[in-house]
C-alpha cells in the first residue's frame, strides 16, 4: 500500500477529525465491574488521582465467592493491560480461563489497572479532555507516575509491603520503565510476570512498523508533528458494533482485524473471547504512546521519547534520549513470550534477556503458533500461561 494511504489511515485512527469526545459513553458498554459481578464475584471500583491530576479507575476482585475467603489473608496482585486496551482484557475469556478470575480463585486480592487515557481513566482534575495537553503523555508517564500511584494505593488499602504484578504488552513496558526510573519500587514488587514482554522492536514483523515507522518514528517529520499529543484509535461505539458483527459473520474478518499481532493465523484464539474483547476495544490512548513504540523500532534501542535534538537537550541535556537502565531492575521478574508474536518476537526478547541483568526466568510458550494476543484470548492460555503464572506466584507465598 502507498505510504500516503497509510498516513491518511493513521491520521484517521488518531482521531484528528473527531471533534466530539462524547462517543465514549460508558453507559452503553458492559464495564469491568458488571462483567465481574455477572459471574458471581464480588467487585469494587476505586479511583486513584496521580500527581499530575489524572484520575485512574481500578477494579478489584477482593476475594472469591467460591472460596468464601474474605476473612483470610489474600496477597494483592495488580494486572496491567497493553496499548489500546483496558482492564476488560483480563476478563474476556470468562471465569474458567481468564487470569483475573483464576487468581481470585487461587486466593489472591486482584486489582485491575487502567492507564490514563483509556475508557475508564479519561479525567484530569486540571486539564480538559478536549485539550491537547490532556494527551501530552506516553507510556513513560504511565510507568513513572500511573503504576507507582496504583501500587501505593493498593498497598495502603491492603496493608501489605509488596505486591505481585502481571502485565501484558505495554503493561510489561511500563513495569520496566518504573523499576529502572524509580528503582525504589523494586522493593514493592514481590514478583513480576511479563506477558509478551515489549522493550526492543528491531525485528518486529508487524506491517504497522514498516508502514508507519518511517513516517512517524523519527522526530521532526510532518506526520510526527501532526500526530503528536492527540488521541490514538479512540473507542467508537459504531465502529465497535460493525467489527463485532463482522466477527460473528466471519472469523477471517475478525482475525484480519488483529493481524498486526501475529505472524499469520489465530489458530489458538477463542472466537467468543475475541467478540467480548471487541466490545470495549480499542480502549483509547495517546498518539505519543504509539509514536514512542515506533521510535524504538527505528532506533533499535529501549529509551525515552525522542523529541528531536533541540528539545532533547532541553529535557535530557543531550542530543539523544537516555536509555532505560535495565540493570537497576532487581525485583524477581519472569518473562513469558511466544514465537508467533509480530510485535515483540523471540529475537527481540533475546535482546531483552541479554540486557536484563537480574532476570529470574525466561519462559517461552511451547506452541509455535502462539501469538501476541493469545496471552489474552487463546483457548489454551490457561494451561500454557495462566496456570504457570499462578504456580510461580504461589511459590513466592510458600504455597
Amino acid at each position: 500500500m502507498n505510504p500516503v494511504v497509510y498516513a491518511v489511515l493513521f491520521s484517521l485512527l488518531a482521531g484528528i477529525a473527531v471533534a466530539d469526545k462524547s462517543d465514549y459513553c460508558l453507559s452503553e458498554i458492559v464495564k469491568s465491574d458488571a462483567r465481574i459481578q455477572s459471574h458471581g464475584y464480588p467487585t469494587e471500583t476505586h479511583q486513584v488521582t496521580t500527581s499530575d491530576g489524572y484520575v485512574l479507575t481500578l477494579f478489584r476482585i477482593p476475594y472469591s465467592h467460591k472460596l468464601k475467603n474474605q476473612n483470610e489473608k489474600r496477597p494483592p496482585i495488580l494486572l496491567q493491560h497493553g496499548l489500546f486496551s483496558n482492564s476488560d482484557c483480563w476478563l474476556s475469556s470468562g471465569p474458567d480461563n481468564s487470569l483475573a478470575y483464576l487468581l481470585a480463585d487461587a486466593g489472591y486480592d486482584v486489582w485491575l489497572g487502567n492507564a490514563r487515557g483509556n475508557i475508564y481513566s479519561r479525567e484530569n482534575n486540571v486539564i480538559s479532555l478536549n485539550s491537547h495537553k490532556f494527551w501530552h503523555f506516553d507510556w513513560h508517564e504511565i510507568g513513572t507516575i500511573d503504576i507507582p500511584a496504583m501500587i501505593d494505593y493498593i498497598l495502603d488499602i491492603t496493608g501489605y509491603d509488596s505486591i505481585h504484578y502481571c502485565g501484558h504488552s505495554q503493561g510489561t513496558t511500563v513495569y520496566l520503565v518504573m523499576l529502572s526510573e524509580r528503582p525504589e519500587y523494586n522493593q514493592k514488587i514481590k514478583s513480576g510476570h511479563m506477558l509478551a514482554p515489549c522493550a526492543y522492536f528491531e525485528h518486529g514483523s508487524s506491517f504497522i512498523f514498516k508502514a508507519l515507522g518511517p513516517l512517524v518514528g523519527t522526530p521532526g517529520g510532518i506526520w510526527n508533528q501532526l500526530l503528536v499529543d492527540t488521541e490514538l484509535i479512540p473507542h467508537n461505539n459504531l465502529v465497535n458494533r460493525v467489527v463485532d458483527n463482522s466477527c460473528h459473520l466471519s472469523n477471517s474478518i475478525c482475525n484480519n482485524a488483529f493481524i498486526m499481532f501475529a505472524n499469520g493465523g489465530y489458530v489458538n484464539a477463542n472466537a467468543s473471547s475475541m467478540s467480548v474483547l471487541i466490545e470495549t476495544h480499542p480502549g483509547g490512548s495517546s498518539s505519543n504512546q504509539g509514536i514512542h513504540f515506533l521510535q524504538l523500532w527505528q532506533s533499535h534501542e529501549f529509551r525515552q521519547y525522542d523529541w528531536g535534538t533541540k528539545k532533547n537537550n532541553e529535557i535530557y541535556g543531550q542530543d539523544l534520549p537516555p536509555d532505560y537502565d535495565l540493570s537497576l531492575i532487581t525485583a524477581p521478574t519472569h518473562l513469558y513470550s511466544s514465537n508467533n508474536d509480530a510485535l515483540c518476537g523471540p529475537e527481540d526478547v533475546n535482546t531483552l534477556v541479554k540486557n536484563f541483568v537480574h532476570l529470574t526466568e525466561d519462559y517461552r510458550v511451547p506452541v509455535q503458533s502462539f501469538n501476541h494476543l493469545d496471552f489474552i484470548i487463546a483457548r489454551n492460555m490457561k494451561e500454557l500461561v495462566n496456570d504457570p503464572i499462578i504456580e510461580r506466584i504461589n511459590s513466592y507465598e510458600g504455597r
